[in-house]
């Protein structure tokens, strides 16, 4: 209960305290280096099943070669600390602000600097907000970064890579499962640094029914526009086709349109029943057309293009469609 407790208030720490079967935890560690040649994520978490079948996992997305590898562990080797943000995995470390990597073909160690967090209060604790409360969730979701910059290099297949001064975002999931039906996006480079953009659509369990959840945020000006479902903001449009995605969503004072072009997808494992038996498609290729109005002089104040884009469509997509 103690560890529970420390971390509530806390998403970008280890939740699962306690968890023994149907539960997943990963973190997602965008990277990408100064001339943006090279991108990849890095998402280590642990895996609960049922029957004791449980494992560690660093799952590694080659963004620009469109590849993927699933590096497994046994489970007694997943550390971590309901202090801070740290976890550890055979000498893989991650943190809030770093990672050290030691693995088959990835080897190195990367610093990250000027954190953006997504703001947490006693009554919102992080991006899911209230939602953050209710203990049946089937999913929940974390943003530990929104944009940082990045020092350090890692040997990738024998190759030095130098990451200073490249971009970085960070996020979680824990849960059960991932939705039946979602959309995810985001980036953090435009035309200037300091802007960065999240927004995801799904279909949300609820008791007996379900409803589309939406999520969105633009870091502009040292300034988080946040866009959710429980901040009185609405979806007016979701579309998804085989080459583009169309989002465009309003709060009391912004309308936030958004226009993805789709690229090549790479397959991920993912979370099912606390298992990564499921499989997603992701792109770190998409192209992002970003366009936020204000609402009583339906000016834009901001239109720009986004860079080396993470974009995620998985599931019936009838479902979230509006």
């Amino acid at each position: 209960m103690l560890q529970k407790a420390r971390t509530f208030y806390h998403p970008e720490r280890f939740q699962g305290w306690g968890k023994k079967r149907r539960y997943f935890e990963g973190w997602y560690f965008k990277v990408v280096n100064a001339k943006e040649d090279h991108a990849f994520a890095f998402i280590p978490g642990i895996a609960l099943g049922n029957d004791g079948n449980s494992q560690a996992f660093i799952q590694v997305l080659d963004g620009r070669k469109k590849k993927s590898a699933y590096y497994t562990f046994d489970s007694a080797h997943f550390k971590a600390s309901s202090k801070d943000f740290q976890l550890s995995i055979m000498g893989n470390n991650f943190s809030e602000n770093s990672l050290q990597l030691d693995l088959p073909e990835i080897t190195g160690h990367l610093q990250f600097e000027g954190m953006i967090p997504w703001p947490v209060r006693w009554y919102s604790p992080g991006i899911m907000g209230p939602y953050a409360f209710v203990p049946f969730m089937e999913c929940y979701h974390g943003i530990v970064s929104m944009d940082h910059s990045i020092q350090g290099q890692l040997e990738i297949q024998g190759s030095e890579i130098d990451f200073d001064q490249g971009r970085g975002y960070t996020e979680k999931d824990w849960g059960r499962s991932f939705p039946s039906a979602y959309l995810w996006l985001q980036s953090n480079h435009f035309s200037r640094p300091g802007i960065s953009v999240k927004a995801s659509v799904a279909k949300i369990p609820w008791i007996r029914s379900s409803f589309t959840g939406f999520i969105a945020g633009l870091w502009i000006d040292d300034h988080l526009v946040r866009f959710t479902t429980y901040n009185q903001s609405v979806l007016r449009k979701c579309n998804i086709d085989t080459n583009k995605v169309e989002l465009i969503i309003e709060n009391m004072n912004y309308r936030l349109e958004i226009l993805a072009w789709r690229d090549e997808a790479t397959s991920l494992a993912s979370p099912l029943r606390g298992m990564m038996d499921g499989r997603i498609e992701e792109s770190m290729d998409a192209m992002l057309e970003v366009n936020l109005v204000e609402i009583k002089t339906q000016r834009s104040v901001f239109q720009d293009k986004g860079r080396n884009a993470g974009l995620e469509v998985a599931g019936n997509i009838r479902e979230i469609t509006v």
